[in-house]
């Protein structure tokens, strides 16, 4: 049996976009790249708030600004900014925003709760 780990490697010019929960969301690395997470890059549009059950996010600012709603409070994003958004905590990111989601461990696209 080969258990050797491979590497994979994606542009996100060349993934397909499509519009989810957060925007419009382009996978990096995916759940069936079989990594331990995901990678997704995404243009932030009418985000929804949400959470997630098993998944923990990292949120880094790859351009623009704005702000993210974490419970009840409200902190600032901009570029080259991190957030780190553990399971459970409801969020959503508001502004002109381009963000790389870091999504440990993968299946965050299974793991999406909408509250709005």
């Amino acid at each position: 049996m080969n258990t050797k780990a491979t590497f994979v490697r994606r542009d996100p010019a060349d993934a397909t976009s499509w519009a989810e929960t957060c925007g419009e969301i382009r996978c990096l690395i995916e759940e069936s790249d079989g990594a331990a997470g995901e990678v997704h890059h995404v243009k932030i549009q009418n985000a929804k708030l949400h959470y997630h059950e098993r998944t923990d996010e990292f949120y880094y600012v790859i351009d623009g600004q704005g702000t993210m709603i974490l419970d009840d409070e409200e902190i600032e994003l901009h570029r080259g900014g991190v957030v780190y958004v553990p399971r459970g905590i409801r969020h959503k990111a508001i502004g002109d925003l381009t963000v790389l989601t870091i999504c440990i461990p993968r299946g965050v696209l299974q793991d999406v709760h909408e509250l709005e």
